[in-house]
């Protein structure tokens, strides 16, 4: 991927229903190339597809946090299946460092993620966890 490709990608982020016309205007490229990029990145696998947010997406969760979990033993397929089954659960990462996994939880209250997170600490080879609330969201997508 190069720096052109970067770029694309970049504003495809801020705009993705932009059309080739648009999008070729904005980078200084011919339509044509434009095109030829997104096929090749989608065919590389690079750019797996693109997606809509809807507001009352945005709305559903007034409370979210980020849980990071530490796992004792081979127990993270397990505790990720379970973590699956969770509604308050809004997507699993497995990650390197001191953690595990990083869980992005959602709720209606402050009440209800102290239960999800409660329920979550009791998992069998969850052995250390931290929960960060999210209090705004500067770039999403």
């Amino acid at each position: 991927m190069d720096k052109t490709d970067e770029r694309l990608i970049s504003a495809l982020r801020h705009d993705a229903r932009a059309s080739l016309s648009e999008l070729a205007q904005r980078l200084g490229l011919s339509r044509a190339t434009v095109r030829t990029r997104i096929d090749r990145l989608k065919q590389r696998g690079d750019v797996l597809g693109f997606t809509v947010v809807l507001r009352e997406d945005t709305l559903r969760d007034p409370v979210r946090g980020l849980m990071m979990i530490g796992i004792e033993g081979r127990g993270t397929d397990r505790i990720v299946r379970q973590l699956q089954g969770l509604s308050e659960v809004r997507a699993i990462h497995s990650t390197n460092g001191r953690w595990d996994l990083i869980v992005e939880l959602g709720t209606e209250t402050l009440e209800a993620l102290d239960q999800a997170l409660s329920r979550i600490r009791k998992f069998d080879g969850v052995a250390t966890s931290e929960t960060s609330l999210l209090l705004s969201t500067r770039k999403s997508g």
